[in-house]
């Protein structure tokens, strides 16, 4: 088995964007390196990558596009990532999304990688057969190989809710016994502190990509429901437009919205505290999630929450404890969620201590990294030569 020169376990991170590892997966990185772990991030460079080497990390810069589905370009990937993989020799990769799942899981077959984890962080359109045609023959493409990716012996599925993973072994995609659910990235509850609520009158806020997967038009729509209702609701949208996703709100749709009562467009937000502090309710009617990073940090800093009743939200989401969930793309049913928590203090405080329970119980950073840690550790000794089989994972 390869080391570094230091004689520790070499981990090396498959992502699409450095952006993404710094929001996603510092955390469960941070965890790993203090484990003893030396770690490297294999990703397109962007603006982050001074700040992933300062905590430690060595960064590896590769050349692919996040949203290409190009097959010339997609075996070039392939080809630079098993070069890489040959160089840095190490002995255990972290594929995270389905990109690097598939493309690296090939590269690590064709490297003899000894250990992989392949993390899926959601299954969105291109997985399940939706969207455009070349969204969905993408979609076939990426489950014929995941066929072969994910029953490998020394690989394990990670994935978010519990949903995802049924759904899979039900296709017959990977054995049970190779799949572990880890819920999220880890929210640092410490960071994400419980904040005060803010006086009247009740923002709903929205943190994400402006997308209409993500449920944003519906949920200006029930914005507006409540607003011809006589209900002084605003609503704080942050995030921007993603060029890149086929569901992408369109400029002129999003210049409407801003000229619409009660509604601010807020854009990028470095610290999403700052919405939090303004927002006493948090919204998120997406169509389906791995497990939202944005729902995990709004419990967290204890606000009630709306969402759909769908794979991920249901996660952070539970309904009646913490949350009102809805159906997808209903607007009406969105406006009445959220004007019941407007109208009912005594409801939405309720909802946001027991929100903050359930992140600190296995959500918050540090039991994801020690879980995953575990991951890798458990992976180690079954690449080991005559190791016995990887154990069934605990499910949760």
């Amino acid at each position: 088995m390869a080391s570094s020169e230091s004689g520790r376990p070499r981990l090396l991170y498959l992502v699409t964007e450095d952006w993404y590892f710094w929001s996603h997966r510092l955390p469960m990185a941070r965890a790993a390196r203090d484990a003893g772990f030396d770690v490297a991030v294999a990703t397109r460079v962007d603006k982050h990558a001074d700040r992933i080497a300062a905590e430690g990390f060595r960064v590896l810069p590769l050349t692919w596009r996040r949203r290409s589905v190009h097959p010339g370009e997609a075996l070039s990937a392939v080809a630079e990532i098993a070069s890489l993989y040959r160089r840095e020799r190490p002995d255990v990769v972290h594929h995270v999304s389905l990109k690097p799942v598939v493309l690296g899981g090939l590269a690590a077959m064709a490297a003899g990688v000894p250990a992989v984890v392949n993390a899926l962080t959601g299954l969105g359109s291109a997985f399940l057969g939706k969207g455009g045609l070349k969204s969905r023959i993408a979609g076939t493409v990426a489950r014929t190989a995941l066929r072969t990716i994910l029953k490998r012996r020394n690989s394990l599925l990670v994935l978010q809710n519990t949903d995802d993973r049924d759904h899979l072994v039900r296709l017959g995609l990977v054995p049970p016994d190779r799949v572990w659910v880890i819920r999220g990235s880890g929210v640092d509850t410490g960071h994400f502190a419980v904040l005060p609520e803010p006086p009247p009158p009740v923002v709903a806020g929205y943190v994400g990509r402006l997308l209409e997967d993500k449920g944003v038009r519906p949920l200006v729509e029930a914005h507006q429901i409540l607003r011809a209702q006589g209900l002084d609701v605003r609503l704080l949208l942050a995030g921007t437009p993603d060029p890149e996703n086929p569901t992408s709100i369109q400029p002129a749709e999003l210049e409407r919205w801003k000229a619409l009562p009660g509604v601010e467009l807020a854009g990028h937000v470095t610290d999403v505290r700052t919405v939090w502090t303004r927002a006493h309710i948090a919204v998120l009617p997406s169509r389906r999630e791995g497990l939202p990073k944005s729902l995990l940090e709004a419990a967290s800093c204890g606000r009630a929450i709306v969402a759909t009743d769908v794979p991920g939200c249901r996660e952070v989401a539970r309904a009646g404890e913490n949350a009102l969930l809805v159906p997808v793309d209903d607007a009406p049913a969105l406006a009445e969620a959220i004007g019941t928590l407007a109208r009912d203090a005594v409801l939405r405080h309720r909802f946001a201590a027991a929100g903050r329970r359930l992140v600190e119980s296995d959500m918050a950073a540090d039991a994801v990294g020690a879980k995953t840690v575990e991951l890798y550790r458990t992976l180690l000794a079954s690449a080991r030569p005559g190791a016995t089989p990887l154990p069934q994972p605990r499910t949760p």
